[in-house]
């Protein structure tokens, strides 16, 4: 994933549609993050943090992973802004370079449409959580309407579930929660939610 393209979106990042879109995701993670006061979170492709800062009072720890250093800039102002004590950041691309810890959750939210070899990224993030851990993906169902030369145009859940099988999660759980109007390359199109267990 290479990183000018978000270099360059950073500081108009967070629009007033992309916050409103992730109230609607944050909503939806809450959910699977009950229970989860003594567990750390990785946010993989985080962004600004729109979605993971409003997490982190639901975990012991965040942790958001970008390759993009002006996205991570701008979440490390939020997280001194807003006093959050238990968020750092990390900059990396787990597609190049393997991490050397591991994780109880990870989150990845609209990330996994834009990393062309969907295989590694999901091997690389089952080795980086601990035995038990969960991956939450959330992202947009297939639609053939979208055509773009740099992202998938979205997931089917069979295919999603294959894939998280053939990595070795199990528990594999999938549904669509949210249809919106010109949410994915300004066309209609829906989001769906997975959580998996390593």
């Amino acid at each position: 994933m290479k990183n000018n393209h978000f270099e360059q979106m950073a500081k108009r990042y967070d629009t007033e549609d992309r916050v409103d879109l992730a109230k609607i995701i944050t909503k939806e993670v809450k959910q699977e993050l009950q229970n989860s006061k003594s567990k750390s979170l990785l946010d993989y492709g985080s962004g600004t943090g729109l979605i993971s800062l409003e997490l982190s009072n639901l975990v012991d720890s965040v942790l958001l992973v970008d390759s993009s250093k002006q996205m991570l800039a701008i979440a490390e102002s939020k997280i001194t802004n807003n006093k959050i004590k238990n968020a750092r950041v990390l900059q990396t691309d787990f597609t190049e370079k393997t991490p050397e810890f591991k994780t109880d959750i990870i989150l990845m939210s609209l990330v996994l449409l834009h990393i062309p070899d969907t295989q590694k990224i999901l091997k690389e993030l089952f080795n980086t959580l601990n035995n038990g851990g969960k991956l939450i993906i959330v992202d947009f169902d297939k639609n053939n309407n979208v055509s773009h030369p740099k992202i998938h145009n979205g997931f089917s859940h069979d295919e999603m579930k294959k894939s998280l099988s053939e990595v070795g999660f199990t528990a594999n759980e999938i549904k669509t929660f949210y249809y919106g109007k010109r949410i994915f390359a300004k066309k209609d199109a829906s989001m769906f939610i997975s959580s998996s267990i390593k």
